[in-house]
């Protein structure tokens, strides 16, 4: 069976990369096709990758602003080429499940998440910061963009979610029935140790609005609790002015050290609404719980009681509460690290094969 893999665009690097480079290594002869690609933006093993871009790779300065090019996404992927395949595996956050495989192949989209800013506009804006008026501007462009991505969508054979918070989204927007699979998640460089553990927590990632880390910083500086942030983003500023002296700021830190962070915290607190969210996962292969909002992809990944917690509200009163309430002792570094295992990259390898060979 000959298979195309497609992806959104090879500009960036995160979780849908994570999940694209599993599948390059699951189907290594499959084409990747993709609206852009940057290599120097990129990690170096994809050069030897065979990546097949569109007309978009010629557009002026598309390589470091993507999002500036939106209504040329469907026509980009409307002209791919794929004759001579017989399975079409869209790997998809954007436009890409638009492609038109040709008659008797099937589509089966990896669906990381409907297309967010297209069908969760007035939350994408607040999160991205887009001015009122340009926003304004941009709703007749983003009404058309919704019709066609409803429209495409109805194309596709076979719709993969990747969460049970993804999977209703599929249903409430294109009005498809989804299975789930759970994205791969590099547990095997994050491990439980016998060391004592810490007097932190620990959050971190991408130091921007929607992961709502001004709610680990405000609700540890009330209490007075030690709490580590690692990572970058626009919001490192922000967060600083409002932390008081329990909280510090690392940066970002290499793979090594990230492991140790995870192993030595009391708990690691996930205050944002995800997708999915790898990080509590990598907290738990480390044997620690989490204290996390309740929605999203937490609530595939965080067992309450047992390898973690859940705050109902996203504001500073209910974290607080939760972390008067949480005892790090209650948690078993084992259960942890075993519910861990259940989101392994060998899992997923397993699960998506057995997909294909029912549907396909």
């Amino acid at each position: 069976m000959k298979v195309a893999l497609v992806h959104d665009w090879l500009n960036q690097v995160g979780g849908a990369e994570y999940v694209l480079q599993v599948l390059v290594g699951m189907f290594p002869a499959a084409p990747v096709f993709t609206s852009i690609y940057a290599p120097d933006k990129m990690p170096p093993a994809y050069r030897s990758w065979d990546i097949r871009t569109s007309f978009m790779q010629r557009l002026p300065g598309v390589l470091d602003h993507h999002q500036a090019y939106l209504p040329f996404y469907p026509l980009a992927f409307s002209r791919a080429d794929l004759r001579g395949y017989d399975l079409v595996l869209s790997n998809k956050s954007g436009f890409c499940h638009g492609v038109r495989p040709p008659p008797g192949s099937k589509q089966i989209c990896y669906c990381l998440t409907p297309t967010r800013f297209l069908w969760q506009y007035d939350a994408y804006q607040q999160r991205e910061a887009i001015r009122p008026a340009l926003a304004r501007l941009l709703r007749p462009l983003i009404g058309a963009l919704r019709r066609w991505d409803y429209a495409a969508a109805q194309r596709v054979d076979h719709f993969i979610a990747i969460s049970t918070a993804i999977q209703e989204r599929i249903r409430r927007f294109y009005g498809r029935e989804s299975s789930i699979i759970y994205p791969p998640v590099d547990i095997a460089q994050f491990q439980p140790d016998n060391g004592p553990v810490g007097d932190y927590f620990l959050a971190g990632g991408r130091l921007i609005p929607y992961k709502r880390l001004d709610l680990a910083v405000r609700a540890c500086t009330e209490l007075g609790l030690k709490l580590i942030v690692y990572g970058a983003g626009r919001d490192r500023v922000a967060l600083k002015e409002m932390a008081g002296p329990s909280v510090t700021f690392l940066g970002r830190v290499p793979a090594d050290e990230l492991a140790r962070l995870y192993r030595g915290a009391r708990a690691f607190i996930f205050p944002g609404l995800e997708d999915f969210g790898i990080a509590p996962l990598e907290a738990q292969a480390a044997g620690r719980p989490v204290i996390a909002f309740r929605g999203g992809g937490a609530l595939d990944t965080v067992i309450p009681g047992r390898t973690g917690e859940f705050f109902a509200e996203q504001t500073t009163a209910a974290l607080v509460e939760a972390l008067r309430r949480f005892d790090p002792r209650a948690y078993d570094p084992a259960a942890c690290r075993s519910n861990a295992e259940r989101f392994s990259q060998e899992r997923f390898e397993r699960e998506l094969r057995e997909y294909i060979a029912r549907t396909v």
